[in-house]
């Protein structure tokens, strides 16, 4: 077993993960012309790749066990490169629909083999390394927006765009093939399935899910509508995007000294103030304090998904792959539910800003812009609300350790 290698596999495929949600985020403005979509329908397709997740992490956590790593890790491969395909060549709405709801069981399932793959080959380390993972989902939202922005430059479309996922699709491939891989920890120490799943009613763990459905919507739910909306707001929503996820990256990759000062938790209050902040501010500004409240939401975000899932890890061991898998399919659901929604909102926003006789090509861009902003200020409803709950947590384990 190559521990190393193993490590380099899973970033490549949470770089092929999270390329599309940046290249979808920027085709949106094209499939809602080229598709004759609306706002809400484009919503729901973006939507599918998260609750696709949500399928595959759901039925793909459990089987990791009596599977294994490789299995798992074989059927992402498989629904990446037929989701890549499906899409470039898509004609309709329904063929977008399922081509994104293919890469999305096949992100899931990169989740509910590589988050347990992580923590099986790092024990001692768990929270660090994920968050050192999960360095390369905004790493490679970052490399899908340049590639995004500079593709449309040249005057290459979003298909050709979608056509570049194929190279760490076939990467991590070849990089798994082959290879030996571990059991996971919880066949290691040798507990049962059932003691796996009574783990998973214990009610601070029940709590820590529906804090994820919170997290995650605030996270992945703004920044899928990030490109479209401030593309209307006078700047570039595909470069406030990379800059959001650069950002995230860096914070990931210098994620240990944060852990052991703040702790899991203590980390989890300070981003859930921060993504308040930003969220707000982001919808009341306009030029470049649309890039400063973009920074200050791109702190807040920063460390949301790998310290929930490195929190349970470490206190909530005995959930297992099935924990995890239950961690990150409840914060993709909840992203496919807020998608259409704020989509919705969007929809709604524009109707009420528009006179009843049209409004002018020059004035369309403010209308939009004005609505856009306004649906992402409503999201700013979720982190205030984890804020509140997150304290309440912090205040509980002073008097009582999770156990």
């Amino acid at each position: 077993m190559n521990p190393s290698r193993l490590f380099t596999a899973s970033c490549a495929a949470l770089i092929t993960t999270a390329m599309s949600f940046a290249i979808r985020g920027g085709a949106t403005g094209d499939w809602i012309t080229q598709f004759n979509l609306t706002n809400e329908q484009v919503g729901w397709v973006n939507g599918t790749a998260f609750w696709g997740f949500t399928l595959a992490m759901m039925f793909g956590g459990p089987l990791v066990d009596s599977l294994g790593f490789k299995r798992i890790l074989g059927l992402a491969f498989l629904g990446h490169l037929a989701g890549i395909l499906l899409t470039i060549f898509a004609w309709d709405f329904w063929s977008l629909f399922c081509g994104t709801l293919l890469f999305g069981i096949a992100n899931g399932s990169v989740e509910a083999a590589c988050n347990p793959l992580v923590a099986t080959l790092y024990p001692k380390d768990q929270t660090t390394k994920l968050n050192h993972f999960h360095v390369w989902f905004p790493g490679g939202i970052v490399i899908g927006g340049l590639l995004a922005f500079f593709f449309t430059q040249l005057g290459l479309g979003w298909k050709y765009q979608f056509a570049t996922m194929l190279i760490p699709t076939a990467i991590y491939g070849f990089m798994f093939l082959g290879q030996a891989m571990p059991q996971t920890e919880r066949v290691q120490r040798g507990e049962s399935t059932g003691s796996m799943f009574a783990a998973c009613l214990a009610p601070g763990f029940i709590l820590m899910v529906g804090c994820m459905f919170l997290t995650a919507a605030t996270e992945l739910g703004s920044t899928q509508w990030i490109p479209n909306i401030l593309g209307h707001a006078g700047v570039s929503g595909i470069l406030v995007l990379v800059m959001i996820n650069g950002i995230m990256a860096v914070g990931r990759m210098f994620a240990g000294p944060f852990v052991h000062k703040l702790s899991p938790i203590g980390m989890l209050v300070a981003s859930a103030i921060l993504s308040t902040i930003g969220l707000y501010a982001m919808s009341h500004s306009s030029g470049n304090m649309l890039f400063a409240s973009a920074a200050i939401f791109a702190f807040g975000v920063c460390f949301f998904w790998p310290t929930m899932v490195g929190f349970v890890a470490e206190n909530y061991p005995k959930t297992g792959a099935l924990g995890m898998a239950t961690i990150g399919g409840a914060g993709m659901l909840s992203v496919s539910v807020l998608l259409p929604t704020i989509g919705s909102w969007y929809d709604k926003g524009i109707a009420a800003r528009t006179p009843a006789g049209g409004a002018a090509a020059d004035a369309l861009a403010g209308i939009q812009a004005a609505a856009g902003l306004e649906a992402l200020g409503k999201v700013a409803l979720l982190p205030a609300i984890l804020t509140v709950v997150f304290i309440l947590i912090a205040l509980l384990k002073k008097k009582a350790p999770a156990a």
